[in-house]
């Protein structure tokens, strides 16, 4: 067991700081990101829970949501994914920086079918400049729930302001 003082108990501080909100508006900040974004609107989204550095969310699914043979769409999957890791990066820039997807990467594990998505985002590493996320997208059918997409989501912390 490492010391309180040794490699691993720095590891650990240095783990918690590092999810450790820099703005004290951040809940206020992440909730927005959700209530105002004209995309994730009409596709549903809502923000179910909320940490430093992690974003629950989810969306209930309809004929809207779906491609061509009923399987929910991977743009759907895509953008609940995208958007949650978005929120839990916000949660934990400073104040007057705004988060941008710099890049992602979607592994479609099977096709996507249920009553509801549910996304679990978390910050894996954040610095300065960028966060890199992972976003766990599930099909929710009753009880069931099956893994249907894995997601690594890069966020740019940029300087800034949001619109209004």
């Amino acid at each position: 067991m490492p010391s309180e003082h040794g490699a691993g108990a720095a590891f650990a501080r240095a783990e918690a700081s590092a999810l450790t909100p820099r703005d004290p508006d951040w809940r206020a900040r992440v909730e927005r990101i959700f209530a105002t974004a004209p995309f994730v609107k009409l596709l549903g989204i809502e923000m179910v829970s909320l940490e430093p550095g992690e974003v629950v969310a989810q969306t209930g699914l309809g004929e809207r949501h779906c491609q061509h043979d009923g399987f929910v769409h991977a743009g759907v999957q895509a953008t609940l994914a995208d958007h949650s890791a978005g929120g839990a990066a916000a949660s934990l820039v400073p104040a007057g920086f705004l988060v941008l997807t710099a890049e992602f990467k979607i592994s479609l594990l099977r096709p996507a079918k249920g009553e509801r998505l549910l996304c679990r985002a978390r910050v894996v590493k954040t610095g300065r400049m960028l966060s890199f996320c992972q976003s766990e997208v599930f099909a929710l059918a009753g009880e069931r729930e099956s893994h249907v997409a894995s997601v690594s989501v890069t966020i740019a912390h940029v300087t800034g302001k949001a619109k209004g």
